[in-house]
């Protein structure tokens, strides 16, 4: 069984949203759907809803992060959720306790939903398999395998902009090899039907047999923007690189960061996107990051939407038979 398999009850409604392999398109949509509803939630005087009154959801980060623990607890807040978060290296788990004894400690506080981010691979489904019936789990990004939100959200900007799917160019630049935002937007664009799938990157930085995925791959950065609709920046994750995989930071901008003269390879239109933290000089210019191009500060905002749409549909409050 994969994490895919393990997100739906018997009965198919969605449980758990461990990655966005093997969701439906259905899901997908219920999801961005939902979250359009949520959109304009922070501009409101009051700005909660009562969907998540009463259920308590523990933000359990073994890995540090600041935007996306912070928007999932402003999501939580907003649906009137009460929100534990916990600092990692702090937990039990550091002083000889496993991860699900951390985790059976917390169901006994009457826990109702677990974002959980690690480092390791498969944190997230592990716990999925452990938990009572009742108790939901997020992954909120787990060592090179999915984020699932993180893709939704760039899914749900994308079609603030271009309605229609079938017809768009997306180019996916920099450390595909590393990158569990890529492989989740990977999975959702693919089933959201774009057709036009590229992953630009060195040679050391694209997995081996990256086709099979669904994609495009191009080294040559200005061959792989040609009339994109949708550049997607990534952030090197030099954290998990073991050796040296690029030549250096100046010849790795000088090829593969984003800058107006390799854009202008792209549509006119084009969409800029990085799901951030931003390495400026690196992997984009500011001129581009800061241009009119640039969907960057609506990512983090429609995060906050995606993320309220995803619990709300999890503890049944924006529910609807699926599969």
């Amino acid at each position: 069984m994969t994490a895919g398999d393990n997100q739906y009850t018997a009965g198919g409604r969605l449980r758990h949203l461990l990655t966005t392999e093997n969701l439906s398109r259905d899901t997908l949509t219920h999801i961005l759907d939902t979250a359009e509803s949520f959109i304009d939630f922070g501009q409101r005087e009051i700005k909660k809803v009562p969907l998540l009154r009463g259920k308590t959801v523990v933000n359990l980060f073994f890995e540090d992060s600041t935007r996306t623990r912070t928007t999932f607890e402003i999501a939580a807040k907003r649906l009137s959720a009460d929100v534990i978060n916990l600092n990692a290296s702090r937990l039990s788990t550091n002083k000889g306790e496993t991860v699900l004894d951390t985790v059976r400690n917390l169901e006994a506080m009457h826990t109702d939903l677990f974002v959980v981010r690690d480092s390791q691979s498969g944190a997230a489904y592990l716990i999925s398999q452990h938990v009572p019936e009742h108790v939901s789990i997020i992954n909120a990004g787990d060592g090179r395998h999915a984020h699932p939100t993180q893709a939704m959200l760039d899914v749900f900007t994308i079609r603030q902009h271009r309605q229609d799917f079938h017809n768009l160019s997306v180019a996916i630049v920099g450390d595909i090899l590393h990158s569990r935002v890529a492989r989740s937007q990977i999975h959702a664009l693919n089933t959201m039907g774009v057709p036009d799938i590229r992953v630009i990157a060195p040679r050391t930085l694209l997995p081996t047999e990256v086709e099979r995925l669904g994609v495009h791959p191009y080294t040559d950065m200005h061959a792989g923007l040609e009339d994109a609709d949708v550049v997607i920046m990534l952030r090197l994750q030099v954290e998990r690189m073991q050796g040296s995989l690029i030549a250096g930071e100046r010849e790795y901008f000088n090829l593969y960061g984003l800058t107006r003269d390799k854009l202008q390879r792209a549509k006119p239109g084009v969409l800029v996107m990085h799901p951030g933290p931003i390495n400026r000089g690196l992997e984009i210019a500011s001129d581009v990051a800061d241009g009119d191009h640039s969907v960057i500060l609506s990512q983090v905002t429609n995060g906050i939407a995606v993320r309220m749409s995803v619990m709300a549909i999890l503890m049944g409050g924006r529910q609807k038979p699926d599969r």
